[in-house]
Parts: C-alpha cells; sequence; structure tokens
C-alpha cells in the first residue's frame, strides 16, 4: 500500500485551533475599538493586544483620536500608566481628550525628529510594564524596524498603534491588522489587512465619538442665534490680523 493511500481527508469542525482563510481569526485578547461597525469586521472584536495597528493616512494626524479614543479611553482604567505618544504631528487638544474619558495629564509626549529616536522611544515605551498604549508616528521606518516593535508589544501584551503615510501602502509590513483612514464629515476605514476574508468596501464611522456628539448638540441648543451683520464688512489685512494674534 502506498502512502498516499494512507492519507484521509480530517473535518474542519474537528480542528479548532486551525484558522481558515474564509472566515475571521479568533484573537486571544481585545479591546473594543467603541466603533460597534469596526469591531464586527475586526478578528475577535476589537483592536488586537499584543500586537501591532497599523493606520495609513494621507495627512499625519487627521481622524487619529475619533479612531482610537474610546479603546485608550478604557486602556487607562487597566494600567496605571501613562498613554504615550511618540512624534505626535500636533498637540492634542486636552480638553475635548477629558470629556471623552480621556484626561490629558494621562499622556506622555515624546518629542523626536529623527526616525532612529523615534523608533528607539517607542520599543522603550513598549517595554515599560505600566504603559496603557503606545501611539508612534513612523513614516520613514522599514519592515525589519516595525517587526521588533510588534515584537515587543506581543511579548509585552501592549496595545500599539503605528500611523505612516499612503506612500506605504504596498510596502511589507508585520501589522496582522492594516487600515487605511480618510474622509471628513465620517470616517472611511478601509481594512486593508486582517486575519479574514478581505473586504472590498470601507466601513463609515462617526466623525465624532457618541459623547462628543451630544455635547456639541447641546451647546448648539443652549447658544443664541447669531444677530446678521449690519452693513458691509470692513476689508482686513490678513498681514494685520496675524501680528494681532500675536499679541
Amino acid at each position: 500500500m502506498s502512502q498516499f493511500s494512507r492519507l484521509r481527508l480530517v473535518d474542519p469542525a474537528l480542528l479548532p485551533d486551525v484558522w481558515r482563510v474564509d472566515e475571521l481569526a479568533a484573537q486571544e485578547t481585545v479591546l473594543p475599538s467603541g466603533h460597534p461597525l469596526l469591531d464586527r469586521y475586526l478578528p475577535g472584536g476589537g483592536w488586537p493586544v499584543g500586537s501591532m495597528v497599523e493606520v495609513l493616512q494621507q495627512r499625519a494626524g487627521q481622524h487619529v483620536w475619533q479612531l482610537v479614543l474610546p479603546a485608550l479611553a478604557q486602556a487607562i482604567t487597566r494600567q496605571a500608566g501613562p498613554v504615550v505618544l511618540v512624534g505626535a504631528p500636533y498637540e492634542p487638544f486636552g480638553p475635548s481628550l477629558r470629556v471623552q474619558g480621556l484626561p490629558p495629564e494621562r499622556l506622555l509626549c515624546v518629542r523626536a525628529e529623527k526616525p532612529a529616536a523615534r523608533l528607539w522611544a517607542a520599543e522603550q515605551a513598549l517595554r515599560c510594564s505600566e504603559v496603557a498604549a503606545v501611539l508612534a508616528w513612523l513614516p520613514q521606518a522599514k519592515s525589519a524596524e516595525l517587526r521588533r516593535l510588534h515584537m515587543a508589544a506581543q511579548q509585552q501584551g501592549r496595545l500599539l498603534f503605528v500611523f505612516r503615510g499612503l506612500n506605504a501602502r504596498h510596502e511589507a509590513s508585520p501589522a496582522r491588522l492594516r487600515l487605511l483612514v480618510e474622509g471628513v464629515d465620517t470616517l472611511e476605514v478601509h481594512i486593508l489587512k486582517r486575519r479574514g476574508p478581505p473586504i472590498e468596501t470601507p466601513l463609515s464611522l462617526p466623525a465624532y465619538s457618541a459623547r462628543l456628539a451630544e455635547l456639541l448638540e447641546a451647546r448648539k441648543t443652549r447658544l443664541p442665534p447669531a444677530a446678521p451683520p449690519v452693513g458691509p464688512l470692513p476689508r482686513r489685512s490678513h498681514v494685520l490680523d496675524r501680528t494681532a494674534a500675536l499679541t
């Protein structure tokens, strides 16, 4: 009898630990993203903890907080340490973050211009036992360098988001979850890579969290309508405007 005749088919249902490409993989530890629609399409139903999430954007910093803030507000309740921002393109607006559940004093901003310094800072933050999450802007990082961060997040069980430009879309990446985020009034989230079947159409998410939307709506109802201007508006000099803003 040949060795091939002894082979037999095995029912996939009898192999629960084997992941099949036509279904979402099971993720051991996840943190709900705060966007129910997005969670439906993420393996395990949330952001993977202990794995790098790569977010591609046309403009650095756009829609970052709308996307990750709900999860960060949960992360700080599980860890006593800070959320570390490495190379953030803009300074976060503390009052807005606070009303949405993330006190600004829980943020630690690391300013570094050189790519090597950003990578080093991100890796050291991931290895700190009290850090709740790491957000790193690494537009020039290579695949091997990202792999080191991915492994550090995996070893320490950290929530890690890495933000890069659209030019990195066709580069190799160790990230198990890769997103492309765009849009203005709504967030258009393209899931480029996940452990599951591909998704051809983007997901449309609200541009504001439910809590912030409630606050903005309440503010509209409290403010009286603005009176229409009387007469022509005076012509203003942009140079004088900039000077006045600095005084």
